[in-house]
C-alpha cells in the first residue's frame, strides 16, 4: 500500500510594501537628479543670506555717506560703495529680500490661479475652452514687459501692484501648461467614476486630477519663479519697479551703471547675486522636469 505525501504547505504570502510618502518621492528624485541638488543649494543659500543679512552685515543699506562715496573694494567694504557712499555689499545682501519676497508672491499666486483653470478648463472642455483659449491667445499676444509697464504706469509702482501685474501676464503661460497635463489626466477611469458619483468640478480637481500632474506644477512653479525674479528686475531697472533707496538688484544695476568704469563692484555684485539665483532656479527646474519625465513643450502645446 503506497504512502500519499502531504503536500507541503504554501509559503506565507509577502506583505505587501506601502508605497513611498510623497516626502519620500521627492528625496528619492532629488538624490536621483544632481541638477536639481545643485539648483536648489544655490536658491537655499539665497534665502538664507536674504534672511541672515542683518546678522551678516552692520551697514545700514539705506544710510548716505557723501564721504565715502564710490570707493573700490577694501577691507572696510568689501564690495565698494556706491555714488551715494552707501555699502554695496549691505544693499546686496538685502537686495534678496526683496527679490525673493515679491517674486515667491507672484510665483505663488501666478502658478496656483494658472493651476486652478487649467484644471477646470480640462474638465469642462466645449465651448469653455474654446472662449478661455481665444482670450489666453489675445493675452500672449502683448510682449509680457510692454504688459506690465502698462498696468504698473496705470496702478503705480507699490510691491502688491506688481505682484498682481505679474499674475496677469503670466497666468496664461501657466493655463496652458497645466491644461495640457491635466487633458491626460481628465479621460482616466478614477475621474470618469468620480464623475458617476455626482462629484463636484473642484472635489474632481482636488482628489483626482491635481494630485496627478503635481509633478508638473512643481517644475512649473520652478522654471515661472526664475522669469519673475527676470521681470522684477526688469522693472526696477527701467524704472518702474522697486523705488529709491529700497536695495533692489535691478534698481542698484540702473543706478550705478554710469559709474561702471569707477566703481564697477557696484554693477556687477547685483548681477552676480541675480544670475547666481536665476540659475539656481533654472537649474531646479530642469532637474525636476527630467526627473520626474515632464516635458513643459509637449505639456503647453
Amino acid at each position: 500500500m503506497s504512502t500519499l505525501e502531504t503536500p507541503a504547505p504554501p509559503p506565507p504570502s509577502a506583505t505587501p510594501l506601502a508605497p513611498p510618502s510623497a516626502t519620500a518621492r521627492a528625496w528619492r528624485t532629488l538624490r536621483s537628479s544632481r541638477t536639481a541638488t545643485v539648483g536648489l543649494v544655490f536658491v537655499a543659500v539665497h534665502v538664507l543670506i536674504a534672511l541672515l543679512a542683518p546678522a551678516l552685515i552692520s551697514y545700514d543699506p539705506l544710510a548716505n555717506n557723501a564721504d565715502q562715496a564710490l570707493l573700490g573694494p577694501s577691507g572696510e567694504h568689501l564690495a565698494g560703495t556706491d555714488q551715494y557712499g552707501r555699502d554695496v555689499l549691505a544693499r546686496v545682501l538685502y537686495g534678496g529680500q526683496y527679490a525673493l519676497g515679491v517674486s515667491v508672491a507672484a510665483t505663488l499666486l501666478t502658478v496656483a490661479l494658472g493651476t486652478v483653470a487649467g484644471c477646470a478648463v480640462a474638465l469642462r472642455g466645449g465651448w469653455f475652452d474654446d472662449v478661455l483659449g481665444r482670450v489666453l491667445d489675445a493675452v500672449l499676444s502683448v510682449p509680457s514687459v510692454l504688459a506690465l509697464l502698462v498696468i504698473v504706469t496705470a496702478l503705480g509702482t507699490g510691491p502688491w501692484v506688481i505682484v498682481l501685474a505679474i499674475a496677469v501676464v503670466s497666468v496664461p503661460q501657466v493655463v496652458r501648461v497645466v491644461r495640457g497635463a491635466a487633458l491626460a489626466v481628465v479621460p482616466a477611469d478614477y475621474v470618469t467614476a468620480a464623475r458617476a458619483r455626482g462629484e463636484g468640478t473642484w472635489s474632481i480637481l482636488r482628489r483626482e486630477v491635481l494630485p496627478n500632474i503635481i509633478d508638473v506644477v512643481c517644475v512649473e512653479f520652478a522654471m515661472r519663479a526664475s522669469w519673475v525674479v527676470l521681470l522684477i528686475s526688469s522693472l526696477s531697472f527701467l524704472g518702474f519697479g522697486a523705488d529709491p533707496p529700497t536695495p533692489d538688484w535691478g534698481l542698484m544695476v540702473a543706478e550705478n551703471r554710469t559709474a561702471i568704469t569707477v566703481v564697477p563692484m557696484a554693477s556687477l555684485a547685483p548681477i552676480i547675486a541675480l544670475a547666481t539665483l536665476v540659475i539656481g532656479l533654472n537649474l531646479a527646474a530642469d532637474g525636476l522636469s527630467k526627473a520626474w519625465g515632464v516635458d513643459r513643450i509637449k505639456e503647453g502645446a
